[in-house]
């Protein structure tokens, strides 16, 4: 039986969440009104909420999402999307190959899937347009694409990932996700090439094809962003949070010295910005402990866990319901609120099922992942729908589409971990 305080922690969160409380106010009121009302001493709700971001992975999250935001902000998707149009070339359904392709590639350097879904949108919607893509088609497109970013290192998601899960380290987890980032984008192709094909979609517009060379020559400073980043981890020259450092420096410099498109009063805005953002992550994640310590001291997250695997002892099916949890949860919360709120209550099961934590990262990233794009509350296609002028309403037939195109990903990867598991093994992770 689930004990009353336990009953309290949930349910109180659950009302406050329905009531429209922000979640990090959800967090913090349920756990400090069973602390309160449980006698688990009210000094523990500071001493938690500190101890919730005093943890030197989370130095990296603020200074990646500046690096993002500043290579945003210098024009780097202008560049990339050029020199992607100049391999691709032009024939049908080849704009949508590269807003995935762009997607993809600026998702290892933003490591946010709105933020790259935005960056994309602005530049492609337009052209897009000119080809015969309807604007409902390209916005879910590219919100799809985008979520590839939080699984593509560098990724958010990831580096909150591994703080929770301390057996899972952040260059392993950046490891795992290459390749089911690389086969959950590649999978959106499918559907973007049969429905142009079938509707015509990408005939010439009348421009000029871009020049290889020139396209690679303006971009080259884009493409290097993420070969330094990951090269740096890779060959130990320096740790995640000091490759943000890396990687922040080198936006800086490219979008102020090289592309001059950076000066000092947008690097001001950036500042302010990518600061407001990381303050929201970083008070959610801080009231999270408060919610987590009453919640473990009571055994709420056991008890809760117990609950689950009493349903069943199949272990095939107890996973196909937690993605079926994870995916409706991916719906209405963004991957990091999802991990604070979902993970205490599934590392017991993990534990009672011995799954590697590198890989059942991967699999709670990729149903965060396609949240992102999945209407009700979908954070990326808010981002496209908004840029493209068009309700999201009008995003549903295509996001079903790209729902199941992605999701044949997330079943190969479920069914056979060494996709998510070989690359970090490779590499001595």
């Amino acid at each position: 039986m689930i004990a009353e305080g336990s009953i309290i922690l949930f349910l109180g969160f659950a009302v406050l969440l329905a009531l429209g409380a922000p979640l990090a106010v959800a967090l913090g009121i349920s756990g400090t009104a069973v602390i309160l009302t449980e006698g688990l001493g009210i000094m523990s709700v500071p001493t938690n909420a500190y101890n919730g971001i005093a943890k030197y992975p989370l130095l990296a999250l603020p200074v990646f999402v500046l690096a993002g935001m500043m290579f945003e902000r210098a024009g780097v998707a202008v560049r990339i999307v050029r020199f992607a149009s100049a391999v691709v070339g032009k024939r049908r359904g080849a704009q949508g190959i590269v807003a995935i392709l762009v997607c993809m590639f600026l998702g290892g350097i933003s490591g946010s899937g709105p933020a790259d879904a935005a960056a994309v949108a602005m530049v492609m919607i337009p052209s897009m347009l000119k080809q015969g893509y309807p604007k409902e088609f390209s916005a879910t497109l590219i919100a799809a694409a985008g979520s590839t970013a939080i699984l593509i290192p560098p990724s958010v998601a990831l580096i909150v990932y591994s703080v929770l899960v301390p057996s899972a380290s952040v260059p392993a987890l950046f490891a795992g996700g290459v390749i089911p980032g690389i086969m959950a984008g590649l999978a959106l192709i499918l559907p973007t090439l049969y429905f142009s094909w079938k509707n015509g979609w990408g005939l010439d517009d009348g421009e000029e094809t871009p020049s290889f060379w020139e396209s690679f020559k303006e971009a080259i400073w884009g493409l290097l962003a993420p070969v330094i980043i990951l090269g740096g981890l890779r060959t130990g020259i320096f740790t995640p949070t000091e490759a943000a450092v890396v990687a922040a420096f080198y936006c800086f410099f490219v979008g102020v010295f090289v592309y001059r498109t950076l000066d000092l009063r947008k690097v001001y805005e950036v500042l302010v910005e990518s600061a407001e953002i990381s303050a929201v992550v970083m008070l959610i994640i801080s009231l999270a402990g408060v919610f987590a310590h009453a919640g473990s001291t009571l055994g709420a997250f056991d008890a809760f866990a117990k609950l689950l695997l009493g349903f069943t002892s199949n272990e095939a099916l107890l996973l196909t319901m937690i993605t079926i949890m994870l995916l409706i949860a991916g719906m209405l919360l963004d991957a990091v609120s999802i991990y604070l709120v979902f993970l205490p209550i599934l590392l017991p099961i993990m534990a009672v099922y011995k799954w590697d934590p590198v890989w059942f990262g991967i699999i709670m990233t990729m149903n965060m992942a396609i949240g992102q794009f999945t209407p009700p509350m979908a954070v990326n296609l808010m981002v496209t729908t908004r840029i493209a002028g068009i309700t999201m309403e009008s995003t549903v037939r295509w996001a079903l589409w790209m729902v199941a195109a992605m999701m044949l990903s997330l079943i190969l990867v479920t069914a056979f971990p060494q996709l998510a598991l070989w690359l970090p093994q490779s590499l001595g992770y």
